[in-house]
């Protein structure tokens, strides 16, 4: 009689160590052992050789719902399960719906229900006409950690948060024990560059970086982590693009706050001599992709362990918005679901970062930062059991091809990648085989972070203590 539903052998990428020839037995949805040698018996059960087996990640940052009628969640959690994502973290900008109020995240959390093929939590943020208001009750509502701008892309859709509005939106979060994540870039300094480069008249590639230089950056990200300081509340900044933006945020962790940095995917990618100025539009994103030596720089402070967690900023935008000649006019953001775990282990193991110091910026520490690290995160008895397979086959990266994205274009496209996701597991449940996603649309589910503060004699899911 079989003791496990499932059971998978090969090299398993544990928090504190990799073991070749282990496996991973899961019953009920969980882990349920973690050993090496003759793997025991169970319903489903798969001898991988050298393949890879990580937990699957969690991708701090997906925009599902920033174009009307365009990606939604039945598609970005598609290219997350192909790409071994199994729990996406989705942003509070939705065109049409602000993510600020708790019925607002009980719509969003209705409308991704039926479509989700992975789980999902949710960012909340707040109306700047109604300062922090409503923060108690999206805590309540089960939001995993609030967003904000010191950029104000739109007024409604994505509003800038002056600096006395973010300290006491601060505040406000502050006992909740949640993180506050900001998009960092001042405001005043960028529509000056912006003002320096349209009288200039250039408006090829070169026109974004040259709008958003990293002063722009630097002078938010104090802002960002003094507010954090000032108020007590966890600050992170949501991707920075720039080594020396690392360095102050560790000067700060120094000093005894709670200051971290995300790194997406792209900046440890893509460079601007060479990326953007082959793909234009498709290569614009705020922050903008910098030079070659600065994605050397960052995959430095990620060795160093001064990146919290990778992500990837995901955002399909059609190819229309994409395409502009000027490259101010495009809209900002790249898709990257189907494609941060290979490029990310690739990266790392080109550079001699170990597979678990990996699996812990994609994995571990995003469930630590959303407080969800009681169910996601490692391989680890007890946590779901949700698993990325990486087998040793060079693939060259094609969104087109793989049938699992809204849109047929990526600047990822042309990549060749030595590491291929073969399977991605939810709760136990194959969702992927190679590169055919199996899960049916409804698979994954709400998640919220476990309640650990108490306030005013409540917890924050809003039940007597």
């Amino acid at each position: 009689m079989a003791d496990f539903d499932l059971v998978l052998q090969g090299t398993v990428v544990l928090p504190d160590r990799i073991v070749e020839q282990g496996y991973v037995a899961v019953r009920d949805g969980k882990i349920a052992e973690i050993g090496i040698g003759v793997p025991p018996q169970a319903h489903e059960r798969h001898l991988l050789g050298k393949a890879l087996i990580l937990p699957g990640a969690i991708d701090a940052q997906v925009h599902s719902l920033s174009q009307k009628d365009q990606e939604d969640f039945i598609w970005s959690t598609r290219s997350a399960a192909a790409g071994g994502v199994t729990t996406i973290v989705d942003m509070p900008y939705d065109e049409g719906n602000l993510v600020c109020s708790a019925a607002a995240v009980k719509k969003k959390v209705d409308h991704a229900s039926p479509q989700a093929r992975v789980d999902f939590a949710l960012y909340g943020t707040v109306d700047p006409e109604e300062g922090p208001a409503r923060i108690r009750e999206m805590v309540e509502a089960g939001v995993a950690a609030f967003k904000f701008s010191t950029f104000g892309t739109d007024p409604k859709r994505f509003p800038r948060i002056p600096p006395a509005l973010l300290d006491a939106c601060f505040a406000a979060i502050a006992p909740t024990g949640l993180t506050a994540g900001v998009h960092n870039e001042d405001d005043e300094a960028v529509r000056a560059y912006m003002e320096q480069v349209k009288a200039s008249g250039i408006t090829d590639y070169r026109a974004h970086g040259l709008s958003r230089p990293p002063i722009t950056e630097l002078l938010a990200m104090h802002t960002i982590f003094e507010t954090g300081a000032n108020t007590a509340c966890p600050a992170h900044v949501v991707h920075c693009s720039l080594g020396r933006g690392y360095d102050i945020a560790r000067a700060y962790r120094r000093d005894g706050f709670e200051a971290t940095v995300e790194c997406c995917i792209h900046y440890l990618t893509l460079d601007e001599e060479n990326d953007v100025k082959r793909l234009g539009g498709k290569a614009k994103i705020n922050p903008p992709i910098r030079l070659r030596a600065e994605v050397e720089t960052l995959w430095r402070k990620v060795a160093e362990g001064n990146v919290w967690l990778v992500s990837t900023d995901h955002v399909s935008w059609s190819e229309n918005r994409k395409t502009n000649p000027d490259m101010l006019a495009n809209a900002s953001g790249v898709p990257g679901l189907e494609v941060m775990v290979p490029l990310f282990v690739k990266g790392a193991l080109e550079r001699g970062i170990s597979l678990t110091w990996a699996a812990k910026l994609m994995a571990e520490n995003p469930a630590k930062h959303f407080r969800l690290d009681h169910i996601k995160g490692a391989l680890t008895p007890g946590k779901d059991a949700d698993i990325v397979v990486l087998e040793p086959r060079e693939t060259v990266y094609d969104a087109a091809s793989s049938g699992n994205n809204i849109v047929g274009w990526s600047p990822y496209n042309g990549i060749r990648l030595p590491w291929t996701v073969s399977a991605t597991y939810l709760r136990g449940k194959q969702i992927t085989d190679k590169n055919k996603v199996l899960a049916e649309p409804g698979s994954g589910k709400f998640v919220r972070p476990l309640p650990r503060q108490i306030i005013a004699g409540q917890n924050i899911a809003g039940e007597t203590a």
